[in-house]
């Protein structure tokens, strides 16, 4: 049975590209010239995949109508800066690819590139998937005693993909603002989407959260978001662990790269101060750098495929070995609180940090 797709665009041209797109990927496709026809259609019939316009705001309340009544695939396209699409994914849409502004999208190769990616990583998004991601909802807050700052501090970093900026989200909300240990996350987003991102969670969080800049030391009781376009690297002077900001001179698809956060930090901090997580996301990025992290004594834990809203990174990393558990989304948020604390569990065993 074919694949049918709706694309919702004020703009003829982008209707038209898209549609042959698609139609090249197997898809059967329906447009919509606006954000009424594009509501009314999708709650008629149903499509395996939707693309929506983000710069159109009324596709907000497409997306959660969409979502409320009939769950479904939905693809954001935009040129805008980042603050639609990151209100449309709260709705429920699972991705987000940049439009280059005022070029003709047929000769864009690499966003032609991306497209064709993301559209194959939300279609790996099951229907299944979809209504329990409805359903379950996600813990925002969990209540927490005292945390004790240590001198040796320990390290908490943080992979994710598609679905991940909900998660990360919930994580900045949780965490007190006395907690310990410096977060680091590197989450796949377009190059201008990071530093509104980290502004983003930093308005709703009790903790500093920042997007990473050239030098930036890591410091307790902060968060800082990968920065788009750029590795998020580390290092050390004494005691003191800085960012750095590094090319993609290994040239790896996503950039920044889950895989590098973690390789660099294995160079930089003690592996038996370090507390790495990988979430949700399509591929593989992160898997192999959690597996170095673990055989080094790294307490690695992948998100498992119950909450997860795309099972390929996490999944890649227990295939090679490299997570020491598997654990649903609300676990593991009580797993690095935990962490925190002067006392948690690693592997059923609890540890003090020393």
């Amino acid at each position: 049975m074919s694949k049918k797709a709706l694309v919702a665009d004020t703009s003829a041209l982008a209707r038209r590209f898209y549609k042959n797109f698609l139609q090249e990927q197997g898809f059967m496709v329906e447009v919509a010239k606006d954000s009424k026809e594009a509501t009314e259609k999708s709650l008629l019939e149903s499509f395996d995949l939707i693309i929506l316009d983000s710069s159109i705001e009324e596709n907000l309340e497409v997306a959660k109508a969409i979502m409320q009544k009939n769950p479904t695939r939905i693809l954001l396209v935009g040129a805008d800066d980042g603050d639609l699409a990151f209100r449309a994914q709260e709705v429920g849409a699972l991705a987000f690819v940049q439009k280059p502004r005022g070029k003709i999208l047929a000769k864009e190769d690499d966003f032609i590139k991306l497209l064709r990616h993301k559209i194959k990583e939300v279609m790996g998004v099951s229907k299944l998937s979809l209504r329990l991601r409805k359903q379950r909802g996600i813990k925002e807050s969990i209540k927490t005693d005292h945390f004790v700052a240590r001198e040796d501090r320990r390290y908490v970093l943080i992979g994710a993909s598609t679905g991940g900026p909900k998660l990360i989200e919930a994580i900045a909300r949780s965490l007190p603002s006395s907690y310990p240990y410096p977060v680091c996350v590197v989450q796949h987003m377009p190059t201008n989407f990071t530093g509104k991102f980290a502004q983003r969670l930093d308005s709703i969080s009790q903790i500093e959260v920042v997007e990473a800049s050239h030098g930036l030391e890591l410091k307790a009781a902060q968060m800082i978001i990968g920065k788009g376009g750029k590795h998020l690297h580390f290092r050390r002077e004494a005691d003191q662990v800085f960012c750095k900001l590094v090319p993609n001179t290994m040239k790896r698809f996503f950039v920044p790269s889950v895989d590098e956060m973690f390789l660099s930090a294995l160079e930089t901090m003690n592996p038996k101060n370090i507390l790495a997580i990988l979430l949700t996301g399509i591929g593989d990025d992160g898997a192999d750098g959690m597996v170095a992290l673990r055989m080094a004594g790294a307490y690695t834990i992948a998100e498992s495929e119950e909450s997860a809203t795309v099972y390929g990174m996490p999944k890649e990393a227990f295939v090679r070995g490299g997570a020491m558990k598997v654990l649903h989304f609300n676990d593991i948020l009580e797993e690095i609180i935990a962490y925190g604390s002067s006392h948690g569990t690693q592997n059923g065993v609890k540890y003090r940090a020393s």
